[in-house]
């Protein structure tokens, strides 16, 4: 159980983190999160003696998590605009409708019948979202390019088939390139952070790399010791705790409209949860086990 908590609370108190990492703008901490994360998971590797699994995987595998590094990029970056730029609140929507999101994208990509109870979620989750696109007087964009990008991704992820370390190691490494060139461009133009703001602030800005896969860690003991279920409820803990960050230390502002299209994204999870409660056993393993892959790669 710390396993798996430990790695929520992780994932939901990283907007104090990435708070830290200013004045560098979110393109420059996502590169230097692609850049650290990339070198960190492959000291894992060599530690747990996995880095042949690199060279084993086939041109087909290293061109999907290719797909997948350019999406957990887009999400990664939006979320740390998120949180450099005053909407955490909106991030922490992002995640609430993660699972939302992707109950859709199965009926729509691969044909996936859904349940009266997913059917009532979803339907519960588009009134919520034009509430708040009223509310704010556009649609809520950060929470659904969050969930998108997450939702594709896990697509992706789903067909997969590759230990979730060598996964993300191949993902950060798919990025480290493109992430690499853009910090040495941003220094030899002089516009980057990394050694302007003092010895704290560069060691800040390469933690990024282990704040990012520790957690992931953290989550693969957990998901080795805890029953599914138990591990599936315990992943609210994440945008909870990001809400709470964002309504109570980021002062972020809650109308009613808000409140009620919150609410209503509640009683989905609810009713969606309830719905997975009444499965077989075997039939919840087998679509969490899906679902746990891509989520514990997104963060």
């Amino acid at each position: 159980m710390l396993y798996g908590a430990g790695a929520y609370i992780w994932w939901g108190l990283c907007p104090g983190f990435f708070l830290l990492l200013l004045p560098a703008g979110a393109p420059e901490v996502l590169a230097h999160r692609i850049v650290w994360s990339a070198v960190f998971l492959l000291l894992v590797l060599a530690v747990a003696r996995r880095l042949g699994d690199l060279r084993r995987l086939t041109l087909k595998t290293w061109l999907q998590l290719l797909i997948a590094a350019a999406l957990i990029s887009v999400n990664w970056g939006t979320y740390i605009y998120a949180v450099t730029t005053g909407h955490v609140v909106d991030a922490a929507l992002g995640y609430f409708i993660n699972p939302l999101v992707s109950v859709l994208l199965g009926v729509l990509v691969f044909r996936e019948r859904i349940s009266r109870w997913q059917a009532v979620a979803l339907v519960l989750a588009l009134v919520a979202v034009v509430i708040l696109t009223v509310e704010l007087g556009a649609p809520p964009y950060i929470a659904v390019v969050l969930a998108l990008s997450f939702g594709i991704y896990g697509l992706i992820k789903k067909v997969v088939q590759a230990d979730p370390r060598v996964s993300v190691a191949t993902e950060t490494l798919a990025a480290f390139p493109f992430a690499a060139g853009y910090l040495i461009t941003l220094e030899v133009l002089g516009r980057g952070n990394f050694l302007d703001h003092g010895t704290w602030h560069a060691l800040l800005l390469l933690l990024a790399g282990p704040v990012t896969a520790v957690p992931l860690l953290l989550f693969a003991a957990a998901a080795q010791r805890l029953p599914m279920v138990t591990l599936g409820l315990l992943f609210y803990l994440n945008p909870g705790l990001q809400m709470a960050w964002g309504v109570f230390i980021g002062h972020e502002p809650m109308p009613l409209g808000r409140w009620i299209g919150f609410a209503l994204i509640w009683v989905a999870l609810v009713i969606m949860t309830v719905g997975a409660l009444r499965k077989k056993p075997a039939e919840i393993s087998a679509d969490f086990v899906d679902q746990v892959q891509s989520e514990s790669s997104s963060r």
